[in-house]
């Protein structure tokens, strides 16, 4: 009884502390500011960050001004210049810089910055703004000049070391109808439906022990890598040079890299408390992108622009405990899963690539003799090697630690990687042909993880689910494989 009246007494001791914690979060305020953003209310508003640090409050509020201020300039200098394919996503255009947007579904436009040839006069929002409830506002600071800074310059070559971007740095407010917990992730930016996840619900324990390597990069690097939202609803290849580089990467396979580097850090062997940070922030972008996927998003670009948004949607299902951020609909197309399948390769290869989309539809080629191809088998070859499976290695090896097979739901992506990390793979007739790119990631720490630990991964069933992109006239769709 006793024992009884004890734990009822610090049951409701916790609960006022975290009652007092949750009005302490919370303050009425006329201005917020984040990531050089301010936005400015009619009148005071209740007001409160997020865990990730992003800010909420409660409306309808009534946005009048944000700044930077948005709007037309009086005369634009930038350089336009071609890339090697001798087009280009930029022009010059005054109508627009740090503009901001309410994105409800995820598309192939834009309302922030004019010089991006995805910009629409009709996407940007206009202020005074009253924002409501299960609303999110995006708003920007454009780069005065460019090119600028890659976000992770210090993992790029020196011809990578600046992009063309015109978006400097993003933040985004979400309107909510009441409080949220103190321990809330921030809802999802794209769409209209906001469900709020709590961290009280991550079940640690998902996360491996393993022995850190001397390779391992710095916690705090990868922290601020995550720190910000990636603004990631444009689905077209010219998201390339519109978004902020202040915030994420600009290009699929550093997408990709960079959740690969991050995931393997997270199976480490060190304390809780260092991982924590970057875990919160890993989840969070499950969160986004699953927000993007329900709304209709689909990463199939081709190329190497859309890699790495399946795996951060599943890591957050898994370490949330919750099975429905995992269930997505048909449309949510993945380039990991449309860019492999099973077929009969020219080397005796079992699991075969393909590009899906790049200067038009592209079709398989692997099955066909190296002499046989054509230029644009030619073209897809280079970006096998050049952008993708490199770049999927720490993913991979990530979900296998998470046993996490199953529920990637496509077993060509595991026995792809198989195949590119293979030093002596009987699936080959002849080793001496494969490219020197392949049996390696595209970064080391990555590398001397997949040798210590690849093969003691834990054992786990297929999925026994695999699909093949085919084209159908101008149409693609999934098909069994």
């Amino acid at each position: 009884m006793i024992n009884t009246k004890i734990r009822t007494i610090w049951v409701f001791c916790i609960f006022l502390l975290i009652m007092t914690i949750s009005v302490s979060a919370e303050t009425k305020l006329s201005q917020i500011t984040q990531y050089g953003i301010t936005w400015t209310f009619e009148k005071p508003v209740v007001a409160g960050k997020f865990i990730t640090g992003d800010w909420w409050v409660v409306g309808p509020v009534k946005v009048i001004c944000v700044s930077p201020t948005p709007g037309s300039i009086g005369k634009d200098n930038t350089r336009i210049s071609l890339n090697h394919w001798n087009d280009t996503s930029l022009r010059q255009d005054t109508t627009m810089r740090n503009g901001s947007m309410i994105v409800d579904k995820p598309g192939v436009s834009q309302g922030y910055d004019s010089r991006n040839q995805l910009f629409n006069i009709n996407d940007c929002v206009t202020f005074p703004l009253e924002l409501k409830p299960n609303q999110t506002l995006i708003s920007t600071e454009s780069n005065e000049n460019i090119p600028v800074d890659n976000f992770c310059k210090e993992w790029m070559t020196q011809g990578e070391k600046k992009v063309k971007t015109v978006l400097k740095s993003a933040a985004v407010l979400t309107c909510l109808s009441e409080i949220p917990p103190i321990d809330a992730f921030r809802p999802p930016y794209a769409g209209k439906i906001k469900p709020v996840y709590l961290s009280r619900n991550i079940n640690w324990n998902k996360l491996p022990k393993l022995k850190s390597i001397s390779l391992t990069p710095s916690w705090s690097e990868f922290e601020r890598y995550f720190q910000r939202p990636w603004i990631d609803h444009f689905l077209s290849w010219q998201q390339q040079e519109v978004v902020p580089n202040e915030n994420g990467p600009n290009y699929g396979r550093e997408h990709a890299r960079l959740i690969s580097i991050a995931s393997l850090m997270l199976m480490l062997d060190v304390p809780q408390k260092t991982k924590e940070k970057l875990t919160i922030e890993m989840i969070q972008r499950g969160i986004d992108l699953y927000g993007l996927a329900m709304a209709g998003g689909s990463w199939n670009v081709g190329g190497g622009h859309s890699s790495g948004r399946k795996w951060p949607i599943l890591f957050a299902s898994i370490m949330l405990n919750d099975s429905t951020i995992s269930q997505l609909p048909e449309t949510a197309i993945f380039q990991e899963d449309a860019q492999t399948y099973y077929g009969d390769g020219w080397n005796g290869q079992k699991v075969l690539w393909q590009m899906i989309l790049h200067h038009g539809i592209r079709e398989p080629y692997e099955e066909k003799q190296p002499q046989k191809w054509e230029k644009w088998d030619k073209v897809s070859e280079s970006y096998r090697l050049c952008c993708t499976g490199s770049a999927w290695i720490g993913t991979a090896l990530a979900a296998r630690y998470m046993h996490a097979v199953q529920l990637w739901g496509h077993d060509a992506f595991f026995d792809y990687v198989e195949r590119w990390m293979s030093t002596s793979d009987s699936k080959l007739v002849d080793i001496k042909l494969r490219p020197k790119e392949e049996s390696k990631a595209y970064d080391l720490f990555v590398t001397e993880m997949w040798k210590a630990y690849r093969k003691n991964a834990p054992k786990q069933p297929n999925s026994g689910k695999n699909f093949k992109w085919i084209w159908d006239g101008k149409n693609g769709k999934m098909i069994p494989n």
